[in-house]
């Protein structure tokens, strides 16, 4: 729609005609090209908010996989070039195919972390990344196989299930940063020393102390801050390396498959497939909360093109180290607090995550941040995540019995590896690494019993609705 107007043009949809008016063009906010005073500082703060739920799954796979200081190097290196690319994948797109064209941010996502670990259990030293990466390639084969008729089984993963499975997440992963805190070497003599746990009381406070006292850009930048300040703080105490940064390459091209050729086994993909229906459902949440964030129609076309670059981002990320990837939720709102709705702030964002990862020696930053720092930060990490899911839960209808029931059961499913770790240790190997993961055991018992309560043996599609909506 063009309106005459008087006056200087405003912007880059500003055109002068001859009679002297100006045909101002309106352009919706999420396709608004900003000016790079405002389009920097808004970008700066989504890499922010998501910065350290990037490195978090390439830092506990890499140490649970004994990788070495440059592999771990490698392997941050590649969450960020492939975090980088999906996420322009998806804020530019390939019109009708690929990308929802939304301020929308695609990485690897924390919900595989647990199901990863399981598999990296069951296999032997030099096998459990190639064990992994072939369970998640498969994940990413069948979230685009899915992914066009994906509309019509969220019925399937309403609140209710998806509630339990991203507290089980905060749940399961808390041991990680308690062990961090206690040092991160449970074989080392100093394991629980309590110089490490000052450290890690230490990051935690300065991170309670930012998010009570600052404001605004600082305060969503909390747990950086943490980050950074606790590092600073182990230097005179000589609890800092800086070795990964010496060692890094400046610049370095991703090689193909450089933790070994993928292979395949049936338990480990059934696991991560089940993972990939929970980050498909996450996702597709996610785009839909971000259309009405910025007024912009979310359809079914919509989801399915942005579930398809997961897809292909989490197919093609184990070819240079990559994990299972969806949306953040974290930058989700970062938009509904700042406001700003272009998708190009959030391409420039993916862009610098890309330039990250292609440089080994910034991403190596992260490596030399002390584990008790880590554990610090990683309580609120972590434990946000959990929040996550109980806010989910408090709205899906917990006054419902069966509710109830299903949660409880589901929950009890998900937390018997982390109460019992050796539960399961007389089951066949592909019961252990699908039912060894709390994350994909609760979700497993949560989509069945949500379909025993609220699908099955319903009798019409009006008590199918109404189960439906209870949940």
């Amino acid at each position: 729609m063009a309106t005459p107007a008087k006056g200087p043009a405003e912007g880059p949809c500003s055109t002068p005609l001859p009679d002297g008016t100006i045909e101002v063009t309106k352009v919706h906010p999420v396709d608004e090209k900003l000016h790079a005073s405002r389009l920097v500082p808004a970008a700066l703060q989504h890499i922010a908010a998501m910065y350290a739920g990037v490195v978090t799954p390439p830092l506990i796979i890499g140490q649970a996989v004994h990788l070495d200081t440059a592999g771990q190097t490698r392997l941050i290196a590649a969450s960020l070039l492939i975090a980088g690319v999906a996420t322009l994948l998806q804020t530019l797109g390939v019109k009708g195919f690929v990308g929802n064209r939304l301020p929308f941010v695609n990485a690897a996502s924390s919900a595989g972390i647990a199901p990863m670990l399981a598999i990296a259990e069951t296999n032997a030293q030099g096998d459990q990344l190639p064990a992994i990466y072939g369970a998640v390639m498969v994940a990413g084969v069948f979230c685009l196989a899915i992914g066009p008729f994906f509309g019509r089984l969220l019925r399937f993963f309403p609140p209710l299930v998806t509630g339990v499975v991203i507290t089980l997440i905060g749940v399961t992963l808390m041991p990680v940063p308690v062990g961090w805190a206690q040092g991160g070497d449970k074989t080392a003599a100093d394991y629980g020393d309590m110089r490490y746990l000052a450290l890690a009381a230490f990051t935690l406070v300065v991170i309670l102390l930012i998010q009570r006292f600052g404001k605004g850009f600082v305060k969503q930048v909390a747990l950086l801050f943490g980050l950074l300040i606790g590092t600073l703080a182990a230097i005179p105490f000589g609890m800092a390396d800086f070795s990964s940064i010496r060692s890094a390459p400046i610049a370095a091209v991703p090689t193909p498959f450089a933790f070994g050729t993928p292979e395949f086994q049936p338990a480990a993909i059934v696991s991560l497939c089940l993972v990939m229906l929970v980050l498909m459902t996450e996702s597709s949440a996610g785009m839909l909360a971000i259309g009405e964030i910025c007024e912009r129609d979310c359809d079914g076309r919509t989801i399915t093109r942005g579930l398809r670059t997961d897809g292909i981002a989490t197919f093609l990320g184990p070819v240079f180290g990559g994990f299972p990837t969806s949306a953040f939720a974290q930058n989700v709102g970062v938009v509904s607090l700042t406001k700003v709705r272009s998708r190009y702030v959030v391409a420039v964002a993916g862009g610098a995550l890309l330039i990250l990862g292609a440089f080994p020696v910034l991403g190596a930053v992260v490596s030399m941040v002390p584990m008790p720092v880590l554990g610090g930060a990683g309580i609120v990490l972590f434990g946000s995540i959990a929040v996550s899911g109980i806010r989910t839960l408090s709205e899906a209808g917990l006054d419902d019995s069966s509710n109830i029931i299903l949660v409880a059961v589901s929950l009890g499913a998900g937390i018997i590896p982390l109460a019992a770790p050796t539960f399961y240790a007389d089951f066949p190997a592909w019961a252990q690494t699908v039912l060894g993961s709390g994350i994909s055991a609760g979700a497993l018992v949560a989509v069945s019993l949500n379909l025993f309560f609220h699908h099955l043996g319903t009798r019409s599609s009006a008590n199918a609705a109404a189960a439906l909506k209870s949940s």
